[in-house]
């Protein structure tokens, strides 16, 4: 086990390891033992009664968060015609096609956050599957990055669009947003992702489905919430 920091070791006093918080008290635990000199983002993190390895037990969408989540997002669109200037427009950072796609493989090129790519462009963007899919970048219908709708997609992005996908070890991860948001910023934001996680359960997922609710800052300790009560 590496060694903790003293911030980190006075946050563990804090928290009551054994209980299950209910939302709005861990949310506002999770700003109270966030001690670093830096506004520190908060995550969320969701175990999940499923099995990834099976299709019809995929957990993934989109939403937008009501605040944003702190954070601009670098947009790269893959367009031609018509919607390149739409998506340039709209304000994405970087707009082309093939150049891109021989910038991400020569040059190992990764200055985005988000894939956006119109439909007619899949066969194009499809040869960077191999690098873009293990980073969580590929465009995807369910999260509205395959559109042509482009305008739409950009706007969503940069008004604090997230998307969340069950890992192979069947949990969510998903910023939420920083500690200077504040409680009441941070549980509407919690709630919206909360809401379509639970709505997103596969009806192949038998038994429980929320196995465990852990919020946490950057540099503090992850805080237990009552994952029942948020099935009720």
């Amino acid at each position: 086990m590496p060694k903790r920091g003293k911030k980190y070791q006075e946050s563990i006093k804090i928290i009551d390891n054994q209980k299950l918080y209910d939302t709005e008290e861990a949310i506002g635990l999770v700003q109270e033992v966030s001690k670093a000199n830096f506004d520190e983002t908060i995550e969320l993190s969701v175990k999940l009664g499923v099995d990834s390895r099976h299709a019809d037990q995929q957990v993934r969408g989109a939403v937008v968060l009501p605040h944003g989540t702190g954070k601009t997002k670098r947009v790269l669109v893959f367009a031609k015609g018509d919607k390149i200037k739409e998506a340039e427009d709209a304000g994405a950072d970087f707009v082309g096609a093939e150049e891109y796609v021989n910038k991400i493989q020569k040059e190992n090129w990764f200055d985005f956050d988000v894939v956006v790519a119109t439909p007619d462009m899949m066969g194009v963007v499809g040869r960077l599957g191999r690098v873009l899919g293990p980073k969580g970048l590929m465009p995807n219908p369910k999260s509205g990055t395959v559109t042509f709708d482009v305008e739409k997609a950009i706007n969503e992005i940069k008004a604090g669009k997230v998307e969340y996908r069950v890992d192979k070890t069947n949990i969510v991860h998903v910023v939420i947003g920083k500690k200077s948001f504040g409680t009441e910023k941070l549980s509407e934001n919690f709630k919206i992702i909360m809401d379509a996680i639970i709505k997103a359960k596969p009806a192949a997922a038998k038994g429980r489905y929320l196995k465990s609710v852990v919020i946490s800052s950057t540099m503090g300790p992850g805080i237990k919430i009552n994952s029942q009560k948020l099935m009720d």
